[in-house]
């Protein structure tokens, strides 16, 4: 029988300078043009492809609380045959996805010229930054088995 293993460790109160340079990011990204719901977005997304309970909780209530629907995020693992999400919203995801396996690919001109086609330089670089941000906090979460409230 497997026995489960709780929380490790807690890296943020063992060196809590880590905690806040990781949040100065964050910060930085809610300052950004990007509209908080498509942050939470790529968060959930990135969260559900690495299999991260804790931050897909977590970033699910946070997209509830930034006005995103309860339907949407239900669709998110589905968002290529959903007609719920945008054309802006589906190059960001098709980006999340391959940059989350980078290791499988990279990625491809084709996804990063569709969001050319939607964002600016520096829109692009908070997008690629939120979902690298994303990945390390779903390793920490899943390396230190941070349990979701």
């Amino acid at each position: 029988m497997n026995k489960v293993i709780k929380h490790r460790l807690d890296v943020w109160k063992e060196e809590p300078l880590y905690w806040e340079l990781v949040s100065q990011i964050d910060k930085r990204l809610y300052q950004s043009t990007l509209p908080k719901n498509l942050i939470e977005i790529i968060k959930i997304r990135v969260s559900q492809l690495n299999k991260c309970a804790y931050c897909i909780d977590y970033h699910t209530q946070d997209a509830l609380q930034h006005g995103e629907t309860s339907r949407r995020i239900f669709a998110l693992p589905a968002w290529q045959e959903s007609p719920l999400f945008s054309g802006i919203e589906r190059a960001v995801l098709e980006v999340a996805e391959e940059v989350t396996f980078i290791f499988d690919h990279g990625m491809s001109n084709d996804a990063y010229e569709k969001l050319r086609s939607y964002f600016t330089p520096k829109e692009i670089t908070d997008i690629i930054i939120c979902i690298c941000h994303m990945n390390f906090l779903n390793r920490i979460g899943i390396s230190t088995k941070t349990e979701a409230i």
